[in-house]
């Protein structure tokens, strides 16, 4: 009797997210073969002799034959195309999940493809990552006490959204679930608008005439700011794009308390200085303290 909870796994995009996942549910025991999807043999190579899989394919529609379970790990600009490749031959059982940060785009590039949402389609977002990225930046723990967002369709099966829950369990991850729309507001002001400021912030610097004498005289407070600004470009692109709506109103609403901010300074405003300062802080040693 087979007691893994998933018995082939398809990664399709076997980078940091995927690999650690792959990664987790082996070092869990919840998985018995791993194959892995991808445009690179050699990138696919390396992950084989790293054990993050076991096999790999680079047609996507082969990579998914048989599998229990088939995870998107590709950007978000690529979901609608790799969907359109696998949707042939996903089976009736098959579950179908993702890891994009911007959950409206990957329903979207559902509704493309498929006549009718497969009841196995559960969207997902794992809450973790780093500037890193590739295969060999992999490793189990990256998911262990983080939050993972699924949001399911009223089309998915409770059995699809259980098994997909047990899965990032296994993980070691916390799961909670939230509606699709709810999902990238909440997104766009936590996770992409700190990515745009950070990127912004370097690039401006980067473009003055003196930047080299800046960054040589940068201290830890500017590394840690904008260490994410390290993280892969064309990811954020698609992120950008594809979560413009909500992702505007946060750029426009930050852009108000700049303008304020500003202003504070130039009128040497100290209370209202002071009051800014401190409700951050309060704040944010309230979310470290959780």
């Amino acid at each position: 009797m087979n007691d893994k909870l998933i018995d082939r796994l398809c990664i399709i995009g076997v980078g940091l997210i995927g690999g650690s996942l792959a990664s987790a549910l082996r070092e869990a025991g919840a998985v018995g073969e791993v194959v892995g999807c991808g445009r690179d043999p050699a990138h696919l190579q390396q992950a084989v002799q790293l054990g993050v899989i076991d096999r790999y394919e680079i047609d996507p529609a082969a990579a998914v034959a048989g599998a229990d379970v088939v995870v998107l790990a590709v950007p978000l600009g690529a979901m609608q195309k790799q969907m359109a490749q696998i949707a042939p031959v996903l089976g009736p059982q098959t579950i179908l999940t993702d890891v994009g940060s911007a959950k409206g785009s990957v329903v979207r590039a559902a509704d493309a493809v498929f006549e009718t949402l497969p009841v196995g389609f559960v969207p997902g977002h794992p809450i973790a990552g780093n500037e890193k990225s590739g295969v060999e930046a992999a490793y189990p723990g990256l998911f262990r006490a983080r939050r993972v967002i699924l949001t399911p369709l009223p089309t998915s099966s409770a059995e699809a959204v259980t098994r997909v829950s047990a899965m990032w369990e296994a993980c070691g991850a916390h799961v909670v679930e939230m509606d699709v729309a709810h999902h990238d507001e909440v997104l766009a002001a936590t996770s992409h608008l700190p990515h745009m400021l950070a990127y912004a912030l370097v690039d401006t610097l980067a473009r003055m005439d003196d930047s080299r004498e800046i960054f040589d005289f940068a201290a830890g407070g500017f590394r840690d700011f904008t260490r994410i600004a390290s993280s892969n470009p064309d990811m954020w692109h698609d992120i950008c794009l594809a979560n413009h709506d909500a992702l505007v109103k946060m750029l426009e609403a930050f852009s108000d308390d700049l303008r304020m901010l500003a202003d504070a300074v130039r009128r040497a405003d100290s209370e209202f200085l002071k009051q800014t300062f401190i409700r951050a802080k309060q704040a944010r040693d309230a979310f470290c303290d959780e």
